[in-house]
């Protein structure tokens, strides 16, 4: 069993390392990062944030000097049951760029009522209170 430092340790290390979803819209909106959305080209196509790179696993051996070095890269996948951002965040560590895993994922960002474009253009919803605590 972990000793309680431990646990801190490890709970400092989330939080320097995972980013939630209106952080992550606060520092795209700031230049300070870009989102990189880490799932598959259907499911890009059917919603994606507003702005966000297009970086699906199969493309991780290719080129990736796309990507900005002098921001930090927020990583996402389609929701909490989805650890692809993490892999993705992995291989971008591995390759030297700031890397931070958006908690919650598109699934989050969406109901939250941020920007979100499909294939035919504008897609944002209504912010859903249960996550916005607005209701």
């Amino acid at each position: 069993m972990a000793t309680p430092a431990e646990r801190l340790a490890f709970v400092e290390a989330r939080l320097a390392y995972e980013i939630d979803v209106v952080a992550a819209f606060q520092a795209q909106a700031e230049g300070s990062a870009v989102i990189v959305d880490t799932r598959k080209a259907r499911s890009w196509d059917n919603g994606h944030v507003t702005g966000a790179l297009h970086l699906p696993s199969s493309a991780l051996d290719g080129d990736l000097e796309f990507l900005p070095r002098e921001r930090t890269l927020v990583v996402y996948g389609w929701g909490p049951g989805c650890n692809g951002a993490a892999h993705t965040a992995r291989v971008l560590l591995e390759r030297g760029f700031d890397v931070r895993e958006m908690i919650g994922g598109f699934e989050y960002w969406a109901r939250n009522g941020f920007p979100v474009e499909d294939a035919n253009g504008d897609a944002t919803r209504p912010a859903d209170p249960l996550v916005t605590a607005e209701g």
